[in-house]
């Protein structure tokens, strides 16, 4: 089977030749797509050193930013249904060698599958989160292997993420474990855990000044995607994925009044935080 990698990059100059280099990148027979999504630093610059002018390495300076976006430009725009497996990753992320044809080989052996699933390999709940992954037959966006033929009816039916989602991993595990209809009919065979496919990624170092601010501001994000998978829940239980909106803050003014943050003291003000954000963007539509 033809497969092609998409590989995801936003403000990763510090982590992307690692990630590229990891990569083998000298196999022509596939495709390997960098999308710098919406990036002001050298990521972009740093990835074509790194592609050495492979032919088979394309990269992709795109604004705006955005994974969503930049995962429905990919899927409809560039890639466009040229490839039977096409693997995702972040650009931070590295992956354990044959990870790539490992996820492939999942594919191919479960016929009914629409995703398979990466592991992660380190960062102290790993071992958790593979049990999690295995049960729940769920997706991280770090390393996710789809389909080609689920991706060509997602085009065919022009079934596309919301531009403004955060995390793009529920949504598309969800969308393939209904098999692109309503959570009625969930069957988690369709996602299939790969445990010869893994990726490590650089642990947060709270001590380290720089993480800080980035890891606060990922804790209002996370806020952000829990009441958004919330919205989309609802969504995919009634009208199943034909009422995803372009945007979710266009849903907002009907579901925010709905919505307190949760009581838990470790994220009641992160979701605070999140709920006044949201309600600042549904104020201006």
């Amino acid at each position: 089977m033809s497969h092609c990698v998409a590989i995801f990059a936003h403000e990763e100059e510090r982590r992307i030749e690692a990630c590229l280099a990891n990569l083998p990148l000298d196999r022509t027979e596939i495709d390997f797509h960098v999308l710098v999504n919406g990036s002001s630093d050298r990521t972009a610059e740093l990835a074509q050193l790194s592609a050495r002018k492979r032919a088979n390495v394309h990269i992709h300076d795109l604004h705006p930013g955005g994974k969503a976006r930049t995962w429905n430009r990919f899927v409809f725009d560039i890639d466009k249904g040229r490839h039977d497996v096409i693997i995702f990753m972040d650009g931070d992320a590295t992956i354990k060698p044959g990870s790539l044809d490992a996820l492939a080989d999942t594919l191919a052996a479960n016929p009914l599958a629409n995703a398979a699933s990466g592991m992660p390999l380190n960062g102290r709940n790993h071992l958790t989160y593979q049990a999690e992954l295995k049960r729940d037959r769920g997706l991280f966006g770090d390393l996710y292997a789809l389909r080609g033929d689920f991706l060509r009816r997602m085009q065919g039916r022009n079934i596309r993420l919301p531009e403004d989602l955060i995390g793009d991993d529920g949504l598309i595990a969800a969308l393939a474990a209904t098999d692109l209809r309503s959570d009625a009919h969930w069957d988690k065979e369709r996602v299939v855990p790969c445990e010869d496919a893994g990726f490590y990624c650089e642990p947060v170092n709270l001590l380290t000044p720089r993480t800080l601010p980035l890891q606060y501001r990922r804790m209002i994000n996370y806020s952000i995607r829990y009441f958004q998978n919330r919205i989309i829940s609802d969504i995919m239980q009634n009208t199943g994925p034909e009422g995803l909106p372009e945007r979710l803050t266009d849903l907002y003014p009907d579901y925010l009044p709905s919505f307190h943050a949760r009581r838990s003291p470790g994220v009641a003000w992160f979701d605070f935080l999140a709920l006044r954000r949201m309600t600042g963007q549904a104020s201006i539509i």
